[in-house]
């Protein structure tokens, strides 16, 4: 077979060949182009980086924000609370005095009342005193004939009402 026998002519050539192809391919593509790419995969990484640290940086910033928030948030809401607290001691102070005004307002009423039932009480039993002085006389004369004058029937009455 004559390709047989041309195949050690034709494979060193071919080797030698194969050789320099895969060489020119090493050399451009490994010193042209994966340096180009390894910058680019550099470029990104740093990219992704930089853009975590903002990211990050962002991040803090709305933390300490929120937290100042927080601490607006929390004195304002001790503020309503005093404010609260004050208008309730106010109005309990309000009313306490509108209580008291009216409690005096009472206790006058009270005492004028107390002093007009004492009034009437004097009052009817003056009368009382009369009617029973009038009885007294009017029945002693009636049951005994006898004639008693005021003066002594208003005394037997009034000894009889204080021991009665």
């Amino acid at each position: 077979m004559p390709q047989i026998a041309q195949l050690a002519e034709f494979y060193s050539s071919q080797v030698f060949w194969t050789v320099v192809f895969f060489a020119a391919t090493f050399f451009a593509i490994g010193r042209g182009m994966v340096p180009k790419v390894m910058g680019t995969v550099a470029l990104r990484d740093k990219q992704i980086a930089d853009d975590l640290a903002a990211a990050q940086a962002a991040r803090d910033a709305a933390d300490e924000q929120e937290e100042a928030w927080r601490k607006r948030e929390k004195e304002n809401r001790a503020a309503a609370q005093a404010t609260i607290a004050d208008a309730k001691v106010k109005a309990a102070a309000k009313t306490e005095k509108k209580l008291s005004a009216a409690q005096a307002k009472i206790d006058t009423k009270l005492e004028a009342a107390e002093l007009a039932i004492a009034e009437a009480r004097t009052s009817a039993m003056a009368e009382v005193e009369t009617v029973a002085a009038e009885a007294t006389q009017d029945i002693v004369s009636r049951l005994a004939g006898a004639t008693v004058d005021k003066r002594t029937a208003r005394s037997a009455v009034k000894k009889a009402l204080a021991d009665g």
